[in-house]
C-alpha cells in the first residue's frame, strides 16, 4: 500500500502491480488541491498511459477525472452520502463490469467533492438523479473509475460516518441510529470489483 501524500511509486513499482486499487479519505480533496496533488495526478496520467489495470473510487475518480482533461469543484449542495440509487447509461448497460448490476442499482457513497466534466475520452457508465457522472470507463483501457465505494458494504458506510460525524448532516437523517436503520445491504454493488478482475485477468 502507498500513499501518495508521501510520494508516488516509481516506474518500477508500477510495473511490477498486477492491478492498482484507488481510493482516498474525507480529509484530503481534488478541487481543494495541496501540494502533494501535481504528483498524484501525474501518477493518474502515467496508469492512463500505461494501461496499467486501475479501479478508482471516490478520491481516484475524482483525480483520474482532473488529471485526464476533466474538472472537479466542491459543491455541497451536490453532496451525496449515504446509500444512493444510480441509472446505467445506455453504454453502462452494455459494459460486462456494470451491465449485470441491471437498470437500476444501490451504492454506497460520500462525497461533496463533484466531477462536473470528464475526460473527453472517458465513457459514462452511471448517474444520479441530480449528479451526472457517477462512473466512467476508458474504451480500450483496463481502467475503471466510480464516484461511490463498490469496496464498502453497509456496515462500512456506518463507520464512515462515525469516523466523518460532519457528513451526518448531509445524509437528511438527524442520528447515526436513523441513518443506520435506512441503510440496507448492497451486494450487487460489491459484486463489481470480482467482475473488474474478471474481465481484467480472464478468471
Amino acid at each position: 500500500m502507498l500513499d501518495l501524500l508521501s510520494g508516488v511509486p516509481s516506474k518500477r513499482e508500477l510495473e511490477e502491480a498486477d492491478v492498482v486499487l484507488l481510493g482516498g479519505s474525507g480529509d484530503y480533496s481534488v478541487a481543494k488541491g495541496g501540494p502533494w496533488l501535481p504528483s498524484a495526478l501525474g501518477t493518474m496520467c502515467t496508469l492512463y498511459e500505461t494501461s496499467k489495470p486501475t479501479f478508482a473510487s471516490c478520491w481516484g475518480f475524482q483525480a483520474m477525472a482532473e488529471a485526464l482533461g476533466g474538472k472537479v469543484v466542491t459543491d455541497y449542495s451536490l453532496a451525496e452520502v449515504g446509500t444512493l440509487t444510480l441509472k446505467l447509461t445506455p453504454a453502462g448497460k452494455k459494459d460486462p463490469v456494470f451491465g449485470p448490476l441491471g437498470s437500476d442499482f444501490q451504492v454506497q457513497i460520500g462525497h461533496e467533492d463533484i466531477v462536473i466534466q470528464l475526460p473527453q475520452d472517458a465513457i459514462l457508465l452511471a448517474s444520479s438523479d441530480q449528479v451526472p457522472n457517477e462512473a466512467f470507463c476508458f474504451e480500450g483501457k483496463p481502467i475503471y473509475c466510480t464516484q461511490f465505494h463498490p469496496e464498502l458494504n453497509r456496515e462500512g458506510i456506518i463507520t464512515r460516518i462515525l469516523q466523518y460525524p460532519e457528513y451526518l448532516q448531509l445524509t437528511g437523517y438527524p442520528s447515526l441510529e436513523d441513518f443506520s436503520a435506512a441503510t440496507p445491504e448492497t451486494p450487487e454493488t460489491e459484486a463489481i470489483l470480482r467482475r473488474f478482475m474478471k474481465e481484467v485477468f480472464g478468471e
